[in-house]
């Protein structure tokens, strides 16, 4: 099987490219400078010259913040840019796997969202994932969507290593405690798509396309989620740190966030047999990592 990943540096990248070193898969990831998402052109010309049995549109803008003054890209790259992907995957006869987002809900829901339940984004990062959805979806019938949330894992920029960076010199941390989610190892997301993958290109069930949640079981706020990271660097000999429990309005960011970012993964149990570990577990194994990597 060859997979060939857009992106090279997210999170998500980077798990897949661990995975395929450790199973000697064949995944290759398409970048700059060859291709550029904003660029449709370029993403045409990347995609036609790889031979892949499947290709995974994993990178995206995915600065939440900075994207509500830089609407214009922001669409040009989650939106035009899905698309354009998964055009390409569709040109060459190809599925294609797409990231997708919590934030495509508005939060207001009490429980966990399923994939049925009305989308009603509330940031200009939020709009742009939705409008790539249907990007995808429209350029590409034979796809698969993936909507994950809180990712973390041993690369690049996230909520884990952020708070292990400020454990260094705090003493104290003021966390949001109101924002409930499920935090999600992006090396466990790399394993279920290798999974998910080797069903498509052989399996031409039409259940087994559309959109799936996929997430670390449990839920967690952010406040509880940090004090699991404290606790874990607690017992590899780290230094301690507290908590302080705010509520959202304490710390105003200019993108607002859904208070509910839960998303209900039963679907994607019923369909490929899939659910991915409880968080704090999947936290604990990428903890580790790092630890033994002296980050």
């Amino acid at each position: 099987m060859r997979i060939a990943v857009t992106g090279k540096q997210g999170q998500v990248v980077q798990s897949l490219l661990r995975r395929g070193a450790e199973t000697g898969l064949d995944i290759s990831a398409v970048g700059r400078p060859e291709m550029d998402l904003s660029d449709p052109a370029s993403v045409a010309a990347a995609f036609s010259a790889l031979r892949a049995d499947v290709i995974v549109s994993a990178a995206a803008y995915t600065a939440v913040d900075k994207a509500e003054s830089e609407a214009e890209l922001v669409f040009s790259v989650n939106a035009a840019g899905a698309g354009a992907v998964a055009e390409a995957a569709a040109r060459i006869g190809v599925p294609v796997i797409h990231l997708s987002t919590d934030y495509v809900f508005s939060g207001d829901k009490a429980s966990a969202y399923c994939e049925e339940d009305a989308t009603g984004p509330i940031s200009v990062y939020g709009r742009s994932k939705l409008a790539g959805e249907k990007a995808v979806a429209a350029a590409n019938p034979n796809h698969v969507i993936l909507r994950t949330a809180w990712v973390y894992s041993p690369f690049g920029n996230n909520f884990l290593k952020t708070m292990l960076r400020l454990a260094e010199t705090r003493d104290h941390l003021r966390v949001v405690a109101d924002q409930t989610g499920c935090p999600t190892s992006a090396l466990d997301i790399a394993d279920a798509i290798l999974a998910i993958a080797t069903r498509i290109i052989t399996d031409p069930e039409p259940s087994l396309r559309g959109t799936f949640h996929l997430t670390g079981s449990g839920e967690a706020s952010w406040a509880d989620f940090a004090e699991e990271i404290f606790a874990e660097l607690l017992k590899s000999g780290g230094r301690s740190v507290g908590v302080e429990r705010i509520p959202t309005a304490d710390y105003p960011t200019p993108a607002k966030r859904p208070a509910n970012s839960r998303l209900n993964g039963d679907k994607l149990a019923r369909t490929y047999g899939i659910r991915l570990p409880e968080w704090k577990q999947s936290m604990t194994i990428v903890m580790q990592d790092l630890v033994n990597k002296g980050l």
